[in-house]
């Protein structure tokens, strides 16, 4: 189960709504060995798409670098689907290499209602999870 303040989700649904039409990404950091989102980290999407999206590689390595440095892990990594339903594409699937992150995919396809669902990904094999919305830890 995803355990997560509103803030965060809110956070999230903002950058998605912010690169509509493109889909957004990024990472939700939090202590290493806590499963605990704390910090948004809106990302840019490479491919400035509104199918695909893709970490710049430089933002990446600096992101990744400053959490390590930070004790902190991507206990999030998240991105939007602007008119399909937020579940994980097999480009998605693919590309899934945290095996302790949740995904979590905002779809952006309805102008009025945001859908907001998690997964974990681990060797291909998908696995929704609840998420529990609170307003604090």
């Amino acid at each position: 189960m995803l355990v997560i303040r509103a803030d965060l989700v809110d956070a999230m649904v903002a950058h998605a709504r912010a690169d509509h039409p493109d889909e957004a990404c990024g990472v939700l950091a939090g202590p290493e060995g806590s499963d605990r989102p704390e910090r948004h980290i809106p990302m840019l999407n490479a491919e400035r798409s509104p199918t695909f999206y893709r970490f710049d590689s430089m933002e990446q390595l600096r992101v990744w670098r400053e959490m390590d440095a930070a004790d902190e892990v991507p206990v999030v990594i998240y991105h939007s689907h602007t008119a399909t339903e937020a579940y994980p594409s097999r480009t998605d699937i693919s590309y899934a290499s945290e095996p302790d992150a949740h995904y979590v995919l905002v779809s952006t396809r309805d102008p009025d209602e945001h859908e907001l669902r998690s997964y974990r990904i681990v060797d291909g094999v998908v696995t929704e999870e609840p998420v529990k919305i609170v307003e604090k830890y």
